[in-house]
């Protein structure tokens, strides 16, 4: 935050009045995580090995365990998608906002945000497949083309 902070005093001028100052700031987050990450080669948070996979629930607190499934589910989401879900959902960004923070068209954010909730809705129901034959064995054919 503080870096974030230190760059949006340093770019003040590029800061346009009538613009949504919350998109501007969350843009500027976003640039800075985005550095930091290729700053340690850590592109991909998705790893067996990342943190919050070994992280434990207190005992006899079901929130807890809902809370690291709903993690869980949400870095198993591919990276656009989990973007989408967090600014719009987490921090109540509109459509537009969203799309000025991630420099894609509303209609893309709308998309991925509808495709990320159907995904995680998925994931919480059934789990991630870890498996690829699990996964292709989950479909089927529902009907045909004539």
């Amino acid at each position: 935050m503080q870096d974030a902070a230190e760059r949006a005093l340093s770019r003040w001028t590029s800061f346009r009045p009538q613009s949504n100052l919350r998109a501007w700031l969350l843009t500027i987050l976003r640039h800075l995580y985005i550095d930091q990450l290729r700053g340690r080669r850590e592109i991909a948070v998705d790893d067996e090995a990342a943190p919050w996979r070994t992280l434990e629930a207190p005992r006899g607190e079901v929130d807890g365990l809902v809370l690291r499934d709903l993690q869980r589910a949400l870095y198993v989401l591919p990276a656009a998608q989990r973007e989408v879900l967090l600014l719009v959902c987490v921090e109540e960004l509109s459509y537009s906002e969203a799309s000025a923070v991630l420099g894609v068209p509303a209609g893309t954010v709308m998309s991925r945000l509808s495709r990320a909730r159907e995904h995680l809705r998925a994931l919480l129901d059934t789990g991630p497949a870890r498996d690829p034959a699990q996964r292709a064995a989950s479909l089927r054919v529902v009907g045909t083309m004539r």
